[in-house]
């Protein structure tokens, strides 16, 4: 298993699929935007809304997926995360997410209460491709 072309793979794609549970026990699947920082295959940082249906779904269960594909025309890719999600809340980390035309989403800025960071990290993993799939854990 190539991790490293895994990383390329992710980093590729412009849309991401996160998975909660809810308080009846039923998986969510949401989409989001490409996460806004990755650090390997370990951590991914996306940034919601702290009033998110999500965030008060991560507080009740930190079981949480992230999940990425590409389908071709030929060839389907995907690649599924599992492991535990928190919210971060603290300025300094809100600081280092924030991106310039963030302020359509929270009107009060970087310091906005409704402005908070998801951090997923990920133990372990499973890749698609050409009908075969493989799974692996992250160290």
């Amino acid at each position: 298993m190539n991790l490293k072309k895994i990383e390329k793979f992710i980093d590729r794609q412009k849309v991401s699929f996160i998975g909660s549970i809810d308080n009846e026990n039923y998986p969510n699947i949401k989409a989001m935007l490409k996460p806004r920082k990755r650090e390997s295959l370990k951590e991914f940082y996306f940034s919601t809304n702290t009033s998110s249906m999500r965030v008060k779904q991560f507080q009740n269960n930190p079981n949480a997926s992230v999940y990425f594909y590409h389908k071709g025309l030929v060839k389907y890719v995907g690649v599924m995360l599992k492991g535990k999600m928190e919210i971060l809340k603290d300025q300094e980390t809100k600081n280092r997410l924030w991106k310039i035309g963030d302020t359509m989403f929270y009107k009060k800025g970087v310091t906005d209460p409704d402005y908070c960071v998801l951090k997923f990290t990920a133990t372990s993993g499973r890749y698609y491709c050409d009908l075969k799939t493989e799974s692996f854990d992250i160290q």
